[in-house]
């Protein structure tokens, strides 16, 4: 019930940390397994042997009995630990130089009798726990039973006793790990002289919750391989770990971040001691405080980092310029950049609101919708950037409909009362900016639904001939007898032949003729565009199908000129053909959104600098 989400280690960090309440100044930990593969292992065993005071009378009976503490920092609760993992832990422990007690712990001790006690001569105090018949299958992870990692987890675990008992108490506590694997045995060491000279920085807490509240810490450049973060709450001499710092977090540091209050007690954490009650701390605003007191302590001694957080600035201003001035620049580099974006977000959307929400605009609010007009605006040009680039990553690899959902989803029908609502996902605007104009876009529809929408009725003639886009302009086509203009879209998928790039100027002319029936009656004027790839092959095909070059970035061929509508060449409508190399379409919309999102830009730059 208590550790119901206990980590393996915490069998080290309790033992320890009784052993140093019962004042051991050597703590020794030997692991004992057999290795199998993958994480399996068989006959795992621990032996923990300290120098400590023992099991005396009064400590055995506070052992027998749960939330029987000797100290209020305590909980009572540690010794259950083991039996997460074990079976049976042995107790050997001598108190007073002159007596022996053991006893087995297990689910089934009851702490009814006092052990068996024996009388010993002239041996040192101390205790051993041997702990047997491992209850799971396989470690979580291997590092648990890895005497490096467990040097450093048991350091950071317990910074707040070792510095108190070394540089304050002027005690010197080792600890050793060794683990036996099939005979060959590895060591790692802790002395208290490893512990760092913490520097002192008192902390304002915006509320009276806590006294005295301060950090220690401590900053040293290292390798780039030895670099690490350690953040955390002192809660009685444990290290209890608070994220507070992006892992982003530039590297050749080795950084540790202790915050400390006499306020901060037991009381506050679960049975486990590894989660912090929210409704005993304000989580968040603790987190706050905690990171603004890094922030400070970091920009005064690391310089490299704060040119590093600068720049880091200068590339989210360059990226997002809807967002300028909306970013905790004094969170940048210590948060995540999303975590950045998302508070910057919604600092736009709040005041959005607050505008929208008015019945009457006051100057300020004047000047502010001005300002949240450009940054929408921004917000808008910086989408249709993130569309272009994703048809340039385009090939030969990509299907047709990907490039057709790009520019619009298929199968949709979208009118000009919903523009609003479709503006994300209709980027006919690759095309033309002038197609934005739609009184009705139909993408991937049928023949017969097209022929509907110019004529206003129900066609009984049923055509399942698909047009990949059609657009209708100059009036709505449903409620008024208006002529109105016709544009054609259609779309070849990148990397095929000029011959079959060739199909397009059919397709192109089967439409013509099919809405030629129309024409003068309810069409004014239609305009038919072909988006291709080009070769060297197909461009001297359009050449020789009288098409002419026009100023692009990639190839635009254009042609003006008669299509008959049957075979014996009586009648004849004109077609205004374009044919696109898919280079000129994404090159093209790119200079055009270029030159919106510079001026943006170079307005949101003077107003910073301002």
């Amino acid at each position: 019930m208590f550790f119901s989400k206990s980590s393996f280690e915490m069998v080290y960090f309790e033992a320890i940390a009784n052993a140093l309440d019962a004042n051991a100044t050597e703590i020794n930990i030997i692991i004992s397994y057999e290795a199998k593969k993958g994480k399996s292992i068989e006959n795992l065993s621990l032996q923990i042997k300290d120098n400590g005071v023992g099991f005396d009378d009064i400590r055995y009976d506070k052992f027998c009995k749960l939330f029987n503490v000797e100290e209020s920092t305590h909980k009572g609760l540690g010794r259950l630990v083991y039996l997460c993992y074990f079976d049976t832990i042995q107790v050997e422990s001598i108190f007073d130089q002159s007596k022996k007690r053991t006893f087995t712990f297990s689910e089934s001790f009851n702490g009814k009798d006092d052990g068996k006690v024996v009388p010993v001569q002239n041996i040192n105090d101390g205790t051993i726990l041997k702990m047997s018949g491992f209850s799971g299958e396989k470690i979580h992870k291997t590092d648990y039973i890895n005497p490096s990692y467990l040097k450093k987890a048991i350091l950071e675990y317990f910074y707040p006793r070792f510095y108190k008992e070394s540089k304050i108490n002027n005690k010197d506590i080792t600890v050793n790990i060794s683990t036996i694997v099939s005979g060959v045995t590895h060591t790692e060491t802790i002395t208290t002289t490893e512990i760092p000279n913490f520097l002192e920085k008192s902390i304002d807490y915006p509320v009276n919750a806590f006294s005295k509240l301060k950090m220690y810490y401590y900053i040293n450049e290292v390798d780039n391989r030895d670099s690490r973060v350690v953040t955390g709450i002192s809660v009685d001499d444990r290290t209890v770990k608070l994220d507070v710092i992006t892992e982003e977090m530039p590297t050749g540091y080795d950084m540790v971040f202790l915050l400390v209050s006499e306020s901060i007690v037991g009381d506050m954490m679960d049975g486990s001691r590894q989660n912090i009650l929210e409704e005993s701390i304000d989580i968040n605003s603790l987190k706050n405080t905690f990171r603004t007191a890094i922030a400070d302590v970091v920009n005064e001694k690391v310089p490299k980092i704060v040119e590093i957080n600068q720049e880091r600035i200068s590339q989210l201003n360059k990226r997002y310029p809807h967002l300028q001035g909306l970013f905790e620049t004094g969170s940048i580099g210590y948060i995540s950049q999303n975590d950045i974006l998302k508070k910057a977000q919604e600092q736009f959307f709040k005041a959005q609101k607050e505008i929208l929400c008015a019945d009457t605009l006051t100057d300020e609010q004047f000047n502010k919708t001005l300002d949240l007009s450009a940054r929408s605006l921004t917000e808008y040009v910086l989408f249709r950037q993130y569309i272009i680039n994703r048809m340039r990553s385009l090939d030969g690899k990509n299907k047709e409909s990907e490039l057709h959902n790009l520019l619009v989803p298929r199968y949709s029908d979208l009118k000009k009362n919903t523009f609003i609502q479709d503006i994300y996902q209709n980027n006919v605007w690759v095309i033309d900016d002038k197609f934005m104009s739609y009184q009705e876009l139909l993408s991937e529809a049928e023949m017969t639904k097209v022929i509907n929408c110019i004529t206003g009725e129900d066609n009984s003639t049923i055509d399942r001939d698909r047009p990949d886009i059609t657009l209708f302009f100059s009036s709505n086509p449903e409620t008024s007898t208006e002529k109105i203009d016709v544009v054609v879209v259609e779309l070849k998928r990148l990397g095929i032949s000029a011959e079959e790039n060739s199909i397009v100027e059919f397709q192109l002319n089967t439409r013509t003729r099919r809405l030629a029936e129309y024409y003068d009656d309810k069409i004014q004027r239609m305009w038919f565009y072909g988006i291709v790839e080009f070769n060297d092959d197909y461009e001297t095909h359009l050449v020789d199908s009288h098409f002419r070059p026009l100023f692009s970035s990639g190839n635009v061929y254009f042609r003006s000129e008669p299509i008959f509508l049957d075979k014996t060449q009586t009648k004849s409508v004109i077609q205004n053909a374009y044919i696109m190399d898919f280079k000129a379409l994404v090159e093209d919309a790119n200079s055009r959104n270029e030159a919106f999102l510079k001026v943006l830009q170079s307005h949101f730059k003077q107003q910073q600098q301002s």
